[in-house]
């Protein structure tokens, strides 16, 4: 396809958004509807949008590329049973405590809980954990575009960064939260109808029907879910579904982003509703996308392509977009930018609300009644949020001159050393009631825990007879930060209630 044609799509698209945006925020674009959305949004929208939030264009792009991997395969699937059990806990756990202590922020619990200096050290964890996942999960649509789309332009790789960013602040920056669950509704619709389609159009070009595409993927080289064999593996199974769970609880139900749009509806029974259908939807979508891995591979291999190099080595990460863009004609490529523009972008304007959320809340105080309405703090929140755009920015230029990695592996690899110290946070602050913290002290602990844990990482296969670690890392993080906790910790003087 032609670089000017996607060219097109891509401003099409984004004129779409910009129309909505419009609609949704002219009336009302206060800090209540940015942070919010009034606390009126329903249910099944927020349910749906979650879906494309959650699933990024690392799960359109590098999940299938993954696939291909002797020592992958679908062992991705083993981890969203993981994710699964850990949307199932948020649900149970989490939600009704948010609800019950009314928050606008999540980490409004860490204050009421452990401290002031606990409560700045967890939202601080969250600014700098979200965005760099964001940045990253940015960064991989970026380069695709970049390589597909503005190196025909001779344009560089940090002005379309640029770009990508100032379109997502556009159409956020007035509705915020409001826009973004109507906008993240569309996109959403995007990615689950791109998946479909594109596996009826490789399954078209391999003259499979569904049963015979089924069977395929079934029989293949590429379908093996569960590993038993080598507990010391990356992929044994204990270690991909409880950091599959870890993982969840502390990068969702621990993380402002996907927690602000449960806290928009109206009650608790809404919300979990929400993550229940959530839940179900996710793990059924990812199933398609492992599968989308399956037939490229088959595809590949039948008509001899190769994986696209980049910066010199082979990429996974470009299997998908070489052969949408290249191999299967143009409709097929228009449905594969809808679907990857979708899931990115989806993924990266609810970050940057969030972002600017938690600051504007945590660090400003721009909850509170008086400043909901005031127009000086909508400047400022203006500025907040101009001010992470650039910070993601930086971040993504930083990334591309050092990844030489599939984007998902890094994602969860640093998740495990920034949101580690959330989980220990938390769990101090639910399981063990009775004690409180030297609050002064709390950030030492969470600045501590993520380098003992990398140095045990680092050593862990000479040390523990080749083990080594994977997702799970973050248990590891959020238990020496437990500890540590422990080891600065008194009896409460009140009782606690929450």
């Amino acid at each position: 396809m032609a670089p000017s044609t996607i060219l097109t799509l891509i401003v099409v698209y984004f004129s779409i958004l910009f129309i909505i945006s419009y609609f949704v925020s002219r009336k009302n674009s206060d800090n209540d509807t940015f942070f919010k959305a009034n606390k009126n949004s329903k249910w099944y929208l927020v349910a749906f949008g979650m879906i494309g939030t959650a699933l990024s264009g690392v799960t359109f792009i590098s999940v299938p590329g993954k696939v291909g991997a002797v020592t992958n395969q679908f062992a991705y699937f083993q981890f969203v049973i993981g994710n699964a059990i850990g949307f199932l806990i948020i649900a149970k756990v989490l939600l009704p405590l948010y609800y019950r202590m009314n928050l606008t922020s999540i980490y409004g619990y860490i204050e009421q809980r452990l401290g002031t200096i606990s409560y700045k050290t967890s939202a601080t964890i969250f600014l700098i954990s979200r965005t760099i996942g964001s940045a990253f999960r940015l960064y991989l649509v970026v380069i695709v575009l970049q390589r597909y789309v503005f190196d025909a332009f001779h344009v560089p790789f940090a002005l379309t960064v640029l770009i990508s960013l100032a379109l997502i602040f556009a159409y956020t920056y007035r509705g915020g939260l409001k826009t973004i669950i109507i906008t993240d509704t569309l996109q959403t619709f995007f990615l689950v109808l791109s998946v479909f389609l594109t596996i009826y159009f490789i399954c078209q070009s391999l003259d499979f029907s569904a049963v015979e595409a089924f069977e395929a993927v079934k029989t293949s080289n590429y379908s093996k879910i569960f590993f038993y064999e080598d507990f010391m593996a990356p992929t044994y199974f204990i270690k991909q579904i409880l950091g599959g769970m870890f993982v969840t609880i502390a990068m969702v139900g621990l993380d402002q982003d996907l927690m602000q749009k449960n806290l928009s509806c109206k009650n608790i029974g809404e919300a979990q509703k929400n993550m229940f259908t959530f839940t179900g939807t996710f793990v059924l979508i990812n199933i398609f996308f492992l599968s989308v891995g399956a037939l490229l591979y088959m595809y590949a291999d039948k008509n001899g392509i190769a994986i696209p190099e980049y910066l010199g080595k082979p990429k996974t990460d470009f299997l998908f977009p070489e052969i949408a863009l290249n191999y299967l004609g143009a409709v097929p490529a228009i449905v594969f930018l809808l679907g990857l523009t979708a899931a990115t972008f989806a993924t990266t304007d609810s970050a940057l609300t969030a972002l600017t959320t938690s600051f504007c809340v945590d660090f400003l105080g721009m909850d509170k009644a008086a400043n909901t309405h005031n127009q000086r703090t909508v400047r400022t929140r203006h500025f907040v949020h101009i001010g992470f755009s650039m910070l993601m920015f930086l971040v993504i230029i930083v990334f591309n001159a050092l990844n030489d990695e599939s984007v998902v592996t890094m994602i969860f690899r640093v998740a495990g050393y920034t949101y580690g110290p959330l989980l220990g946070l938390y769990c101090f602050g639910l399981f063990l009631k009775k004690l409180t913290v030297h609050d002064k002290l709390v950030p030492l602990i969470c600045l501590l825990s993520p380098m003992l844990t990398y140095f045990i990482s680092e050593h862990s296969a000479k040390w523990m007879g080749g083990y080594v670690f994977d997702t799970e890392l973050i248990i590891v993080n959020g238990l020496i930060t437990f500890l540590g906790l422990i080891l600065i910790s008194r009896r409460s003087l009140e009782n606690t209630r929450f």
